[in-house]
């Protein structure tokens, strides 16, 4: 049986905001909306209520209310409506959001693990994971975005952010080897994986040529220890991602992460896949002269001459 997967935010908490949609203005009702890159969804179908209801459900029909960024940024959304609506209070005189209103949503938002603070602020305990779809990147430009998003995750969710760093490291070793044109075996270890990526571009320290005579960088022996402590590392991430990063099913953080563990594995995974993807694309590299091995050539079945006993067969 395949079943749906499960809202992350419930319609019980998307209706006590609703609610309060009355007291906005339609236009900073599109605007929150779109400041978070929403779009109202062509195919709605206007229900019950007001105008400025409406507008707000043709929005939030167009969010994947089980996708883990989208309730991320519709709960960014919710939370400059409710302020704006409570600076609006107090700019004509009120007192904000009546006391009773706040209480109605905190229950609500309670109810999915999120905390409305006293300054209206929307705090997620697991919602806002942060996924990375690796099968996905099939470009350099996608991992750096990717690297850059788990950076700014990483203060809040450092498990979140250490799976992230290990599962770029995999897409970056697959990309390298698609673009290669070499083999991908899905059932490969990581460590394997790092290493064939490594050699498909000359940067593991097993196949660096020894130094020569022009003095190339690429051979000196500094940059095979580098290679190597750099190997290691990355395969340290994926080790550090198996026992406290997100991936194995865990419904809580382990406790003692923080975010220099995370900034630590982000910035550790990033050197690795920027060095594969900088050399991957450098015309200059040194993998690029290397010569591919050669075709064996078959060697020639004799041809019988004349009085020479026929060869036997085999």
């Amino acid at each position: 049986m395949v079943t749906a997967d499960r809202e992350l935010l419930s319609r019980t908490a998307r209706n006590a905001v609703r609610a309060q949609m009355s007291g906005l203005v339609a236009g900073a009702i599109g605007e929150y909306w779109e400041n978070e890159h929403f779009a109202p969804d062509p195919g709605f179908t206007p229900g019950e209520g007001g105008v400025r209801k409406q507008l707000f459900d043709s929005y939030a029909a167009s969010v994947d209310w089980t996708d883990h960024d989208h309730v991320t940024r519709a709960l960014r959304v919710f939370e400059s409506m409710l302020r704006r609506l409570d600076r609006e209070s107090r700019r004509y005189g009120g007192d904000g959001l009546p006391a009773d209103t706040v209480a109605e949503l905190r229950e609500a938002f309670a109810r999915d693990g999120c905390r409305l603070d006293d300054d209206l602020r929307l705090h997620t305990a697991r919602v806002a994971h942060l996924v990375v779809h690796a099968d996905a990147l099939s470009e350099a430009s996608g991992i750096q975005a990717e690297l850059e998003r788990a950076r700014r995750f990483g203060a809040e969710y450092p498990d979140d952010a250490i799976g992230a760093a290990k599962q770029l490291i995999e897409a970056t070793a697959k990309l390298v080897l698609l673009k290669r044109n070499l083999p991908v075996d899905e059932r490969q270890d990581l460590p394997a994986l790092i290493k064939q990526a490594q050699q498909s571009l000359n940067l593991h320290p097993a196949v660096v040529p020894p130094a020569r005579t022009d003095g190339s960088p690429d051979n000196a022996d500094s940059i095979k220890r580098i290679l190597g402590a750099l190997t290691s590392a990355a395969i340290g991430v994926a080790e550090l991602r198996n026992r406290y990063g997100t991936g194995h099913g865990r419904l809580a953080a382990p406790t003692g992460l923080g975010p220099r563990h995370a900034r630590f594995a982000v910035g550790t995974a990033a050197t690795w896949c920027e060095l594969m993807l900088d050399t991957l694309a450098d015309p200059d590299a040194p993998w690029r002269k290397a010569q591919p091995a050669p075709t064996p050539t078959p060697t020639p079945t004799p041809t019988p001459t004349a009085g020479s006993a026929p060869a036997a067969s085999t």
